[in-house]
């Protein structure tokens, strides 16, 4: 069923809104409880289609929900009893990657569909099969289906460098790593705060890992881990885009409850680069009422650009709120969104609203401020792109329906709830609507 948001925009919000628990935490983690047959629980994770995607998945392969209230879930996988993942459920789902390392390690098999996510360009996953390789898998890729058989006959430690940073990869070898009763030295890992949220996890299971939050991670597995009670982080991702959201509209708000020390690029580029007023208040940052957005020139008054990467880079996530940011600031910028090719397409929709942008090509895009953004009939193309949407439409004059808000609650946990309480004009509906 399609749902919708209506939305009127050029209203003040304010007030305080706490942002839920990071998606790309909890989804490894979730994973992870398929190292142990003993239950582990997760506190503050986010109610959100993907989340909903991968229990049923976990469920799907014999997992039990020993307790499923609130933010707290109890999971306790037993017995697998399986290892063939449903396609049906793997293409609802990018993450369900994240199985082959618990699988892998644990049973030595599994048999992989192709996973499904944002349809954002190509999603490689050639480094997530080198480093189960380099740990003495073998891999198989049907040319037909693209399901991908990998089999082990006892997993080795070893000493992989990763050809590119990538999160997942990372997060799969961590935790094949985890059981596999040796020494394995990951390279070129990556570091986010949610890869550390899961390192955490594994040391909490009785991994030994060492490095945690560097590019080098040597992890001294276990032949059997255990279960335990872990907390995911606050949403990066969903802090950034209320600090954006708030930057563009009228009012004061206060965002509950962040970690500061995993926003110190997040902060300097809305802050620095896009001229946004906000502070840090003890473990709170606020957004404030009175903001005079201008884009900062780089030195002799050249265009500046914002970019993604690795972290501690500006998260790629994030590029589609920081150029909805920069068409309501004085200035040019260029935005180069370097990891995915068709990420940046929904700038059209922007340009439609009265955005002054051009797409130079599948990677970069000059936005050119301020505009005046007015309603318009849009669908989102992928999570972070329908939250920028609704960003605009709360930024513009006039009315705005979105559809395909069901791509939005992937990654967002009740967000036109948390809009309503600032004192936004959003509804939801699933009533026909031409878009």
């Amino acid at each position: 069923m399609n749902e919708y948001f209506i939305i009127q925009g050029g209203r003040p919000l304010e007030g305080e809104v706490r942002v839920s628990g990071n998606k790309n935490a909890a989804l490894p983690m979730l994973a992870a409880t398929l190292l142990t047959d003993e239950p582990v629980t997760l506190r503050n994770v986010p109610r959100i289609g993907d989340v909903d995607a991968m229990l049923a998945l976990l469920q799907y392969l014999g997992a039990e929900v020993l307790a499923n209230g609130g933010d707290a879930i109890t999971l306790q996988a037993r017995h697998i009893e399986t290892r063939k993942l449903s396609p049906e459920l793997c293409r609802q789902i990018r993450a369900s990657i994240l199985l082959a390392g618990p699988m892998v390690g644990r049973l030595g098999q599994v048999e992989l569909p192709p996973p499904g996510g944002d349809v954002i360009g190509r999603r490689r996953i050639d480094t997530h099969l080198l480093a189960l390789e380099a740990l003495g898998a073998s891999v198989e890729v049907d040319p037909q289906t693209h399901t991908i058989a990998i089999r082990a006959d006892g997993l080795q430690g070893a000493d992989m460098l990763l050809d590119e940073a990538s999160v997942t990869a990372t997060e799969n070898a961590l935790m094949a790593a985890a059981l596999t009763p040796s020494r394995t030295v990951i390279r070129n890992a990556a570091s986010e705060p949610h890869v550390q949220n899961l390192c955490h996890m594994l040391q909490g299971m009785g991994a030994r890992i060492d490095g945690v939050g560097s590019n080098t991670l040597v992890v001294e597995g276990r032949e059997r881990l255990k279960g335990g009670v872990f907390d995911i982080g606050p949403d990066i991702l969903e802090i950034g885009s209320f600090l954006g959201l708030g930057a563009v509209t009228p009012g004061e708000i206060r965002i509950k409850q962040v970690q500061a020390d995993d926003l110190r690029m997040v902060l300097y580029v809305f802050r620095e680069r896009l001229g946004v007023n906000c502070w840090l208040d003890g473990d709170d940052l606020v957004v404030g009422a009175k903001q005079d957005l201008e884009i900062a020139m780089d030195v002799g008054g050249a265009v500046p650009k914002i970019d993604d990467g690795p972290w501690p880079h500006f998260p790629a996530d994030l590029l589609s709120i920081a150029l909805v940011v920069a068409t309501q600031a004085r200035g040019t910028v260029l935005i180069h969104e370097k990891m995915f090719e068709s990420r940046l397409f929904f700038v059209d929709k922007l340009i439609s609203m009265g955005a002054r942008i051009i797409l130079c090509d599948p990677h970069r895009a000059v936005v050119v401020g301020p505009s005046q953004l007015y309603g318009q009939t849009l669908s989102s193309p992928d999570i972070r792109a329908g939250m920028a949407l609704v960003m605009a439409a709360l930024a513009a004059q006039g009315e705005s329906v979105i559809a395909n808000v069901g791509q939005i609650d992937r990654g967002y946990e009740r967000l036109e709830e948390k809009l309503q309480a600032l004192g936004a004009s959003i509804v939801r509906t699933d009533r026909p609507v031409h878009v």
